[in-house]
């Protein structure tokens, strides 16, 4: 079944007269006459009856008739929200984001975003950076913001900004008095460890394979417990620079090594981005980090 047979038998519904539904398609009768036959064919009986000069629907004719007009309403349902999609109008982005990522940062970016695309809707999946990386590369997200170390090469990354590691502590803590925190004072230091932390991968990236003589005392994945533990005093932690701190709880840059991270939009090489996509890239490369930064 083809849609241009659809329209026409919808046509002579209308008209009850083949002349007239000809016409009104801007098609020869015979064509018309033609395509119908074939429906009829492909239904399995006759949709039209013809007796001397009036026409019209059979039992079968009448039986399909809402079904193919449905057919029709779907269609033109689906072009429109193509046009709107290709215009637009009507924008839908699913965003994956890495968990450790501080949201104010990305903010600032997703409210001009949101100023160039007024109907926006933002979908945002949080996850672990190679969670995020998987799915990229099983199609289900188009774009992600992730801070890894590397990525495989069938993906691109757009740099936006960085951000260094530093320790947390709750104040009071001997790392208080310090400007910067070396690594090795982390030596047998009570630890609270964010399983979702990717300081070691950082690391190893860079051919530190230095191990970090602490005592881990907790872990959870959930930025907020580790910052509760930390302002408890059970413990230190090493945090991305920009991750919001709980009131209570100091940081400082860590050193020797200096370690820090490039946060990305990644998106699958040679894959053709849709036109939200391409607007969240576009703003994306022309926003002013180090303004915001500064903010």
């Amino acid at each position: 079944m083809e849609m241009h047979q659809v329209r026409y038998f919808l046509a002579v519904c209308e008209s009850l007269n083949f002349t007239r539904a000809a016409k009104a398609c801007n098609v020869a009768q015979p064509s018309l006459t033609k395509a119908i036959r074939k429906l009829e064919a492909e239904l399995g009986g006759p949709l039209f009856s013809r007796e001397r000069n009036r026409t019209h629907l059979t039992e079968l004719g009448q039986i399909v008739r809402p079904h193919l007009e449905r057919i029709t309403e779907a269609a033109a349902g689906a072009s429109l929200e193509a046009e709107s999609f290709r215009s637009l109008q009507k924008a839908h982005l699913k965003l994956g984001v890495m968990s450790t990522i501080n949201p104010q940062r990305v903010i600032p970016l997703l409210d001009l975003l949101r100023r160039r695309l007024p109907n926006l809707d933002l979908e945002l999946e949080e996850a672990r950076g190679q969670h995020l990386v998987e799915r990229l590369l099983e199609g289900e997200l188009a774009v992600a913001l992730i801070g890894l170390p590397d990525y495989p090469a069938r993906l691109d990354s757009t740099p936006l900004f960085r951000e260094r590691y530093t320790v947390a502590f709750r104040k009071g803590h001997r790392f208080e008095g310090m400007t910067t925190v070396p690594l090795a004072a982390l030596d047998q230091e009570d630890y609270v460890l964010r399983t979702h932390c990717e300081f070691s991968d950082h690391m190893t990236a860079r051919g530190l394979q230095r191990e970090i003589g602490v005592v881990v005392r907790y872990s959870s994945e959930r930025e907020d417990w580790v910052q509760a533990m930390v302002l408890a005093g059970l413990g230190c932690s090493i945090m991305p620079e920009f991750l919001p701190a709980m009131p209570g709880i100091t940081t400082r840059v860590l050193i020797e090594p200096e370690v820090e991270r490039c946060v990305s939009l990644v998106t699958v090489a040679g894959r053709r981005y849709s036109p939200t996509v391409e607007v969240l890239l576009r703003t994306a490369s022309q926003f002013d980090w180090d303004s915001a930064t500064a903010a």
